[in-house]
């Protein structure tokens, strides 16, 4: 586990938690709201990606990059301490890990597959927000994006699995909602269709058609930043 020398944002500036940072939107999210002079805690399990993203993040100094498994209840919870360490509690948390199944019919795929795909997408977000909204309480204000899909809204032959989780994030993303203090949001986000590793999984070469996540990344950091407690329990679309 690698960490940045770390000092904090003045002013307007934020300090936002992106976890799946290093690749897809997770990266170009991250990417995006460094250049903007927001404060990333980005989390992955790749330290290699991680250490290329570092460097690329404007004012390299200024963020913290940790390798994590938010699968792991244990590994977001050691995060969870080094972010309290540290005193750079997030003003906001986008929960952007995630993962698909290849494609076949629920009958085809293997149950370890099923297994990762809700460990993750599902899990994950579970595990992030069990160990960051009391951290965050005390602020009295916050917000926790949790990256959904149209397909958490509907439903696609195939992948069965994905679509599953993301329903999961949607409802789970609703009942918190529920359960948090004034001066909190807690949305569902679909990022629309997104030219990413998993899109291209799913449609093959037909991805390229579609934005590119550094494009994306423009419209869905402003939204975020925006975002304020009036939007508790909302299902957004970028």
């Amino acid at each position: 586990m690698t960490t940045a020398s770390f000092s904090r944002s003045n002013g307007a500036a934020k300090t936002v938690m992106v976890t799946g940072v290093s690749k897809g939107l997770g990266r170009a999210l991250a990417l995006e709201l460094s250049k903007r002079g927001h404060t990333v805690i980005g989390c992955s399990r790749s330290q290699e990606k991680l250490n290329s993203l570092q460097s690329e993040l404007a004012a390299p100094d200024r963020h913290l990059l940790l390798n994590v498994d938010v699968r792991s209840n244990s590994s977001v919870e050691e995060l969870a301490r080094l972010v309290m360490e540290k005193k750079v509690v997030p003003d906001i948390i986008v929960n952007s890990a995630g993962t698909i199944n290849k494609n076949n019919r629920i009958w085809e795929v293997p149950a370890e597959e099923f297994d990762t795909v809700i460990d993750t997408n599902v899990k994950g977000v579970a595990n992030v927000m069990r160990h960051f909204i009391p951290l965050m309480i005390p602020k009295r204000q916050g917000i926790i994006v949790n990256m959904s899909s149209g397909w958490g809204r509907s439903g696609a032959a195939l992948v069965a699995p994905y679509c599953a989780s993301k329903w999961a994030v949607e409802g789970l993303s609703r009942a918190v909602a529920k359960e948090m203090p004034d001066g909190f949001a807690v949305v569902a986000l679909s990022p629309g269709v997104i030219n990413t590793e998993m899109l291209q999984s799913c449609f093959g070469s037909s991805a390229s058609v579609y934005q590119t996540p550094e494009a994306w990344s423009l419209k869905a950091a402003t939204m975020i930043l925006n975002l304020t407690a009036a939007d508790n329990g909302a299902s957004l679309t970028v």
